[in-house]
């Protein structure tokens, strides 16, 4: 069983920028693309990053397109989003996971298993 814990999230004033990190233990990343996530208000998390399993392939929202960059490090088996130019809009729990089914790029929650608890991103204006 994957076990993720997600950390970086904090408060920040806008225009300011985070690093999430998200760590992973009891399976090996390497075998997964992986992404990131955020609440979205009447539909399921949204899409807000995805790499592929060896970093050569990464996908944006266009909401975050330019600001935010996924990467990771299969040696220590962890995930990261850095977050830049962030905006009040920014504000969520962050979730990461790996990609179990489909395509990474359609960005379907539904595609990604394992969630781990979440950090708190709160950026005020």
């Amino acid at each position: 069983q994957m076990r993720l814990v997600e950390s970086g999230g904090g408060l920040v004033l806008a225009g300011g920028s985070l690093r999430l990190s998200c760590a992973a233990s009891g399976r090996n990343l390497r075998n997964y693309a992986m992404g990131w996530f955020r609440p979205a208000p009447g539909k399921e998390r949204e899409f807000v990053a995805a790499i592929s399993w060896n970093g050569g392939d990464t996908y944006y929202a266009d909401s975050v397109k330019g600001r935010f960059t996924i990467s990771r490090d299969n040696a220590k088996n962890t995930v990261y989003l850095q977050m830049n130019s962030l905006k009040p809009e920014d504000t969520a729990v962050y979730y990461c996971a790996p990609n179990v089914r489909g395509s990474i790029s359609s960005g379907h929650a539904r595609d990604y298993d394992y969630w781990g608890q979440g950090t708190q991103v709160t950026v005020s204006s």
